[in-house]
């Protein structure tokens, strides 16, 4: 063999060397941002520059087809001495908390009972989705019909077994409207409740409960000492969406009440929407909109508060 031929024959077997750009892009720091930055572009797009627009937006007096005039905190201060703002956000804050308890009860004792041994479990537990998964607009029409004070099946009954006649206007009471919205939300968001506290259940060793029950304790005992403390962090997650989710509805009480009557169950979603859209004040209705962050994020540092106190202690 020539000594060209070796050279040719050794060059050959020799391991070729990766291109630059490859090796750069298999760092473990280069390819991690790789895979983070399209996400947060996405998100600087679609959340970033709509969040900043509506801050500049709630510092002008912007009326529909006029140019902005900046006027500062002129808005908020607008809001500050606005009684259907004040009425808007104690609405907020009952609807927020009485369908976030009633979700966390029914949705801890509805994952209990999954949590058993029983026939057609699998079953049961798809069918508990449907509230879920079945759109939301959709749902709220077929539940105003329920409500509805003609058509209403829930009057049927109070009307058949005389316990009103005629039934109430579910919708049309200021006192009723609120409660209804209440109940339509806990029963569309008790299976996202059940179903991630039903997943927390199952990662609880069994072990546990078989060591408490030889130490004596009790059903209630065993709930209390051994799984609601190893619930807490999966409770805490599930409520704070659960806040952010309901803090911030709008589909569900636009549709039902429209914020009627009387703006007794007017949210700040909506009310933000009716003033932005059915009255043309797009600065008015940011500043509406924005002020839904500052309690929001009170109560979401608050909960984290306390579950790092329960951490520590």
């Amino acid at each position: 063999m020539s000594a060209h031929s070796q050279a040719i024959a050794s060059a050959a077997l020799r391991p070729r060397a990766r291109p630059s750009l490859r090796r750069w892009t298999e760092r473990e720091g280069v390819f991690s941002w790789l895979m983070v930055t399209p996400p947060v572009l996405f998100l600087l797009a679609l959340v970033g520059y709509p969040f900043v627009y509506g801050i500049w937006l709630s510092l002008e007096n912007r009326p529909v087809a006029k140019p902005g005039e900046f006027i500062g905190l002129g808005n908020f201060i607008a809001n500050f001495h606005d009684p259907v703002f004040w009425q808007v956000a104690q609405n907020t804050f009952v609807y927020t908390f009485a369908a976030t308890a009633l979700k966390m009860a029914g949705g801890l004792a509805l994952a209990l009972v999954m949590n058993q041994e029983f026939r057609f479990k699998n079953l049961i537990r798809a069918i508990m989705l449907l509230p879920f998964i079945v759109p939301t607009v959709l749902s709220t029409i077929a539940w105003m019909w329920i409500l509805d004070p003609s058509f209403s099946v829930v009057n049927w009954f109070l009307i058949r077994w005389g316990i009103a006649n005629p039934g109430p206007s579910w919708l049309g009471n200021p006192s009723l409207a609120m409660f209804s919205l209440i109940m339509v939300n806990t029963w569309r968001g008790l299976p996202f409740y059940a179903i991630t506290l039903l997943a927390g259940l199952q990662t609880i060793s069994p072990e546990l409960y078989e060591a408490a029950t030889i130490d004596g304790a009790s059903t209630f005992a065993r709930f209390r000492y051994v799984t609601l403390p190893l619930l807490k962090p999966v409770i805490f997650i599930v409520t704070m969406f659960s806040v952010i989710f309901t803090f911030s509805d709008f589909q569900l009480v636009y549709v039902l009440t429209r914020g009627g009557p009387a703006n007794a169950t007017h949210l700040f979603a909506t009310y933000a929407f009716d003033v932005a859209m059915g009255g043309g004040q797009f600065g008015l209705g940011a500043s509406i909109a924005l002020s839904m962050l500052p309690p929001l994020a009170l109560l979401i540092a608050g909960m984290a508060w306390y579950m790092r106190g329960e951490k520590s202690s």
